[in-house]
């Protein structure tokens, strides 16, 4: 498994991010591979982002180069190039 975590900065207030994910929720629900998403808010103000568990490196590079991956910046207008990083899950606590 694969785990996804993208930081972004947006202006949005926060009522307009969620309204927007929730727009957007059942897009990412049809995603082949992708097991979770938690919506998140960062430390800092205006920063939000996505952690992502993707069942292999297939999937998420299936997701990668989607028209669903690149509508992120437009959606949640966001303000600079977002932080993306991955992490291999070597095993996990509970099924």
């Amino acid at each position: 498994m694969i785990l996804q975590i993208i930081r972004l900065k947006s202006n949005l207030p926060e009522d307009e991010i969620l309204s927007r994910a929730k727009e957007r929720e059942s897009q990412f629900k049809a995603i082949p591979g992708l097991l979770q998403k938690y919506y998140v808010r960062m430390g800092e103000p205006g920063q939000y982002g996505g952690i992502y568990v993707w069942d292999s490196a297939e999937s998420l590079q299936a997701f990668r180069a989607s028209d669903l991956a690149a509508s992120i910046p437009a959606a949640y207008e966001i303000t600079e190039a977002p932080n993306i990083e991955l992490l291999d899950i070597l095993f996990q606590l509970r099924k």
